[in-house]
């Protein structure tokens, strides 16, 4: 069975599994859990408990578990996983590098290193953007880790403006320093962002005193059609009014 804990400090939600746990159990705690969340707009920090008394999943819940986390893995913040079991242990973290969310696994012994994590986690994205209307550039700010749920978000802005435009003028990424992706599945939406969206970009800027700089050859090979310039961190301005001019002429030889 699953229960659910309520000695978890406020934004936390706990389960622990006991004896076999099966499709019911998910249907009666986990699902009105994940409802409850997606009803006040929320996400989920999540604690899941395998004491000693665990014995087995029947095969019922592990198709429902798959099924619940397909439909909702969005919501998800963090997830903490508490177990000594040697096949849940490596299974979660196997998981760990497919979910958009970051994903640790303690022992139960460290039950309440667990919920320090959760409760430490960053409140919102990492990354935040803004879009420049009257020029039709974007701004990306980069602090934390890249997350899928940046991505998602800026898909939405950038595809909101291609509605009624025919591409951005530019996109400027402001960040000190380049922090990496929180995981393998915020590295794919980024490729699967790029892929979706660089032949309608004009141009990119990159405004950093770090090593990102050094990314706009790179970029610039995904980018194709866009030209692609450094600029130092606090040249922000001057990167956001570059993106927001007209491409620059290359000049031609007479015949």
């Amino acid at each position: 069975m699953l229960e659910k804990l309520t000695d978890v400090p406020p934004g936390v939600d706990a389960i622990r599994a006991v004896g076999h746990v099966s499709k019911d159990d998910y249907e009666i705690v986990i699902e009105p859990l994940v409802d409850e969340a997606r009803r006040e707009g929320r996400h989920i920090r999540f604690l899941y408990e395998f004491g000693p008394d665990f014995q087995a999943f029947t095969p019922g819940a592990g198709w429902e578990d798959l099924k619940i986390g397909l439909g909702s893995i969005r919501l998800f913040e963090g997830c903490a996983m508490v177990s000594d079991i040697g096949w849940i242990r490596e299974s979660s973290r196997l998981m760990g590098f497919l979910m958009p969310c970051p994903v640790r696994v303690f022992g139960n012994q460290e039950r309440d290193e667990a919920l320090r994590w959760l409760s430490s986690l960053p409140e919102g994205p990492g990354v935040s953007h803004r879009l420049v209307p009257e020029s039709g550039v974007i701004v990306v700010e980069v602090k934390e880790p890249l997350r899928t749920q940046d991505f998602d978000a800026l898909a939405l802005t950038a595809d909101g403006w291609l509605e009624t435009h025919a591409g951005l003028a530019g996109v400027v990424v402001h960040a000190r320093k380049f922090p990496g992706w929180e995981n393998i599945a915020s590295l794919l939406r980024h490729v699967r962002f790029v892929r979706d969206h660089h032949r309608k970009i004009r141009k990119v800027a990159l405004a950093s005193d770090s090593e990102l700089a050094g990314l706009a050859p790179h970029l610039a090979n995904h980018f194709v059609q866009a030209e692609v310039r450094p600029f130092r961190y606090d040249e922000l301005d001057d990167a956001i009014a570059w993106a927001a001019s007209p491409p620059e002429q290359r000049a031609t030889r007479p015949d």
